[in-house]
C-alpha cells in the first residue's frame, strides 16, 4: 500500500514544491521526487529481489524544456524513462534516466513502460534477470535488461511506427504492441503480436486489428478509403487475461467512434494471420460499438465481481440455464 500511495503521488510533486498542504483522504504523502522536471505519464512498480523498482515513462519534452538535464550525466537529454529505488517510499533514490525520442508531448519520449521477471520468460539469457518493454515515442518499441537498473541494457529495437499502450504476460512472454504500420494498414495504431521469450530476438507472430483498418490487395493509400469505406477508429490499447482466462479486451477510439472488443486469445494466437476480412473477425467474441462521440480508452475486466443489479438472474451464468 505504501508504495502504489507512492506511485500515485509521484506524479504531483508541485503541491510539495509549493509548499501547499496536499489533498488526501485515506492517505498520506510518504515522499516524492521531482523526476528531473520530466512530465510522468506511465509508472510501473516491479519488485526485483528485496528491492522495489520504480519505472516511470514520461511524454516528450515541452517547447519551452525539450530536452532537461540528468544530473546523473551533465547532459541535457530528451525525455524518456526515469528509473527510481522505492524501497524506502519516504526516499525515493534516482538511479537512471534513458533518453527517449526527439518531439513534444505524445510525439516524443518514451511513454509506455513494462517489466517482467526474465524466470517467467523461456529463453532469457539470465533466468534470474529483469527486462523492461518500453515504447520509443512513435519510432517502436524497445527492450532493455534491467536486471542492474542503475545500468540499463539496450537488448533489441522493433520498429512499428506510432505507438501506445501495450500490454506483456510476464508468464508467456507474449506481447500485444500498439503499433503504427502504413502501409499497410491505414490507421495510426493497430496491434502487432510479437514472443518476447528471448527479450534480445523478438519473433513477429502476427498483426491484428479491425476489418477496414489493412489495406486489401496492394491498394494504394488514396484508394483505401474507396475501397473499404469509412476507417474504423483506432486502437487505444489492449488488456490479456493470458492461456487461463483466454480473452483479450481492446479498447478502441479514445474520445470517439468507441468500440470494445472480446477477442479469443487463442484463435488470434494460432488462427491464419494474413489480415484478411475473414481472418480478422475470426478470433472475435464480442463487440460493443459506441455512439460516434464517445470513445473506449480502457477496456479492463473486472472478472468475478457481482453485479447488484443481476445477482437475481440466472439465464446466462455460468453453470445454470434459464
Amino acid at each position: 500500500m505504501r508504495l502504489a500511495i507512492l506511485g500515485l503521488l509521484l506524479l504531483t510533486p508541485w503541491a510539495v514544491a509549493r509548499g501547499a498542504e496536499p489533498e488526501a483522504a485515506n492517505m498520506r504523502l510518504l515522499g516524492h521526487d521531482g523526476l528531473q522536471g520530466r512530465s510522468a505519464y506511465q509508472p510501473t512498480i516491479h519488485r526485483q529481489g528485496d528491492r522495489w523498482i520504480l519505472y516511470v515513462g514520461h511524454h516528450g519534452g515541452s517547447q519551452a524544456e525539450p530536452k532537461p538535464l540528468n544530473p546523473l550525466t551533465g547532459q541535457a537529454e530528451f525525455n524518456g524513462t526515469s528509473i527510481l529505488d522505492v524501497t524506502d517510499p519516504a526516499s525515493p533514490r534516482y538511479l537512471a534516466h534513458i533518453p527517449g525520442e526527439p518531439g513534444f508531448d505524445e510525439d516524443g519520449g518514451a511513454q509506455m513502460v513494462r517489466v517482467c521477471d526474465n524466470r517467467g520468460l523461456r529463453n532469457a539469457a539470465n533466468p534470474a534477470g529483469f527486462t523492461m518493454l518500453r515504447t520509443q515515442g512513435n519510432a517502436g518499441h524497445q527492450l532493455f535488461d534491467v536486471t542492474d537498473p542503475a545500468k540499463p541494457k539496450l537488448l533489441a529495437s522493433i520498429p512499428a511506427g506510432h505507438t501506445h499502450k501495450n500490454w506483456w504476460e510476464c508468464d508467456t512472454g507474449i506481447a500485444f504492441l500498439v503499433s503504427g504500420l502504413r502501409p499497410p494498414w491505414r490507421v495510426r495504431r493497430m496491434t502487432q503480436v510479437f514472443d518476447l521469450n528471448d527479450p534480445a530476438k523478438p519473433v513477429h507472430i502476427r498483426d491484428f486489428g479491425l476489418p477496414g483498418q489493412q489495406i486489401r490487395d496492394g491498394a494504394a493509400m488514396q484508394d483505401a478509403h474507396a475501397e473499404h469505406g469509412t476507417l474504423p477508429t483506432e486502437l487505444h490499447g489492449g488488456i490479456s487475461t493470458g492461456p487461463q482466462g483466454n480473452r483479450i479486451y481492446f479498447g478502441y477510439g479514445t474520445n470517439a467512434g468507441g468500440i470494445v472488443q472480446i477477442i479469443d486469445r487463442a484463435k488470434l494466437l494460432e488462427g491464419p494471420r494474413e489480415p484478411t476480412d475473414a481472418n480478422l473477425r475470426a478470433p472475435e467474441v464480442g463487440r460493443l460499438v459506441m455512439m460516434p462521440w464517445v470513445g473506449a480508452h480502457t477496456a479492463y475486466p473486472l472478472l468475478g465481481m457481482p453485479i447488484a443489479d443481476l445477482a437475481g438472474m440466472r439465464a446466462g451464468r455460468r453453470g445454470t440455464s434459464s
